[in-house]
């Protein structure tokens, strides 16, 4: 992860857009508050891993606490079709 400063990223903006693009960008104010530039498609891809993961988690603890429902047959979840 590359590094800079809020200043020389106004002065190299363009430089640092194209680099975000490839790997995310860590800013330091001068008040020592950090901030991370990245490419919005890998983004969207982070959120959607973590989103999958909480999922997940949230499983796992349903199962570990018992709270789950037992799985039907084949036969059974298609009988509501056949008429």
């Amino acid at each position: 992860m590359e590094n800079t400063s809020a200043r020389k990223l106004r002065a190299e903006l363009k430089a640092y857009l194209d680099l975000a693009s490839k790997e995310p960008i860590r800013i330091q104010r001068r008040s020592g508050e950090n901030y991370v530039l990245m490419n919005e498609e890998k983004y969207a891809n982070l959120q959607m891993e973590i989103s999958s993961l909480q999922r997940r988690l949230l499983a796992m603890a349903n199962i570990i606490d018992g709270d789950t429902t037992e799985l039907k047959t084949k036969e059974e979840r298609l009988k509501r079709f056949k008429k």
